[in-house]
């Protein structure tokens, strides 16, 4: 018996839930997790789980010794990670969530050339605007666009993004351009649905006094969509540069009322915290971060001359 892959088959049952949730996570048959736990049970001599029909439950004792394999399996993992990082190899697989639309456009690149530069890293990558928890479904980190909030998470500032307001020149042709905030109840103003209150459209510092009330003209969860429909003349929108800034610098948008200075948006690195980070982890967010220092490449579109 293998007691360390039993006692981590145990934990990814506890975190996922249900014995074929934590054999589908961890590549193996549900027949193979079954007969490991039921090996760790034989040899401990304890019922680790309640069963019912529908879960599976903690017994107290499984609760201690689920807290106890947490303890082991990280010293484990630390001493593994402290012994090939001090070969200096960035090895090893690293599973990472990233927000589907910025993760495409601006990190996978970062991650194409990163594999470049160290190719015995492998990569396991959800894209997924769902905000994941990294713990419990086994992530090494994520990369969140947001203002984030208190957590037991790491979290590293990769980036602040700003917001531009833009529109089409075919439709400013036809409907004319915005001269003011309150110019924007008369346009057509395309929405992202995510953000409560139009948060977005309201100027940041002392120009806050004029609140806009944009026509909700169109109305989308996904920003890809509200970028196609503003390239396509149909209205106003409010986006991250990081969305339209190569449709600005090639003229299919044009900036709007640039003389507001709207809230931007934080790209972030997070991460469970650990006393000793595996050097692949660590390498890969500093990579990240030395890359999108400043996302001048990004914000450089609001500086062209117009």
């Amino acid at each position: 018996m293998n007691r360390l892959e039993n006692m981590e088959t145990f934990a990814r049952i506890v975190e996922a839930g249900s014995i074929s949730a934590a054999a589908e996570r961890a590549g193996i048959a549900v027949s193979v997790a079954s007969r490991r736990l039921k090996e760790l049970e034989g040899y401990l001599g304890i019922a680790l789980f309640q069963r019912t029909t529908r879960k599976l439950n903690l017994t107290d004792a499984g609760e201690a010794f689920y807290r106890d394999c947490l303890r082991i399996l990280d010293e484990v993992e630390q001493a593994e990670t402290a012994a090939a990082d001090r070969h200096q190899r960035i090895r090893g697989r690293l599973k990472v969530a990233l927000p589907s639309s910025f993760g495409l456009i601006h990190v996978g690149p970062a991650i194409l050339e990163f594999l470049r530069e160290h190719p015995e890293v492998e990569f396991d990558l959800d894209f997924n605007d769902r905000e994941v928890d990294l713990m419990q479904e086994g992530f090494d980190l994520a990369i969140r666009l947001a203002d984030l909030p208190d957590s037991s998470l790491v979290a590293r500032k990769l980036a602040s993004i700003r917001r531009v307001m833009c529109a089409s020149p075919d439709y400013l042709a036809r409907h004319g351009t915005p001269r003011s905030l309150d110019d924007l109840a008369a346009h057509r103003c395309l929405i992202y649905s995510l953000v409560r209150d139009l948060e977005d459209w309201q100027p940041e510092g002392g120009r806050r006094s004029a609140k806009p009330k944009p026509y909700a003209y169109l109305k989308s969860t996904t920003g890809e969509f509200l970028r196609n429909a503003a390239v396509a003349g149909l209205g106003i929108a409010m986006m991250p540069t990081f969305f339209v800034h190569r449709e600005i610098e090639q003229g299919t948008l044009v900036p709007l009322l640039d003389e507001f200075e709207f809230a931007a948006i934080d790209a972030w690195a997070i991460y469970p915290p650990t006393r000793h980070l595996p050097l692949r982890v660590r390498a890969f967010i500093d990579f990240l971060a030395e890359r999108f220092a400043g996302s001048a490449y990004i914000d450089d579109c609001l500086n062209q001359p117009r």
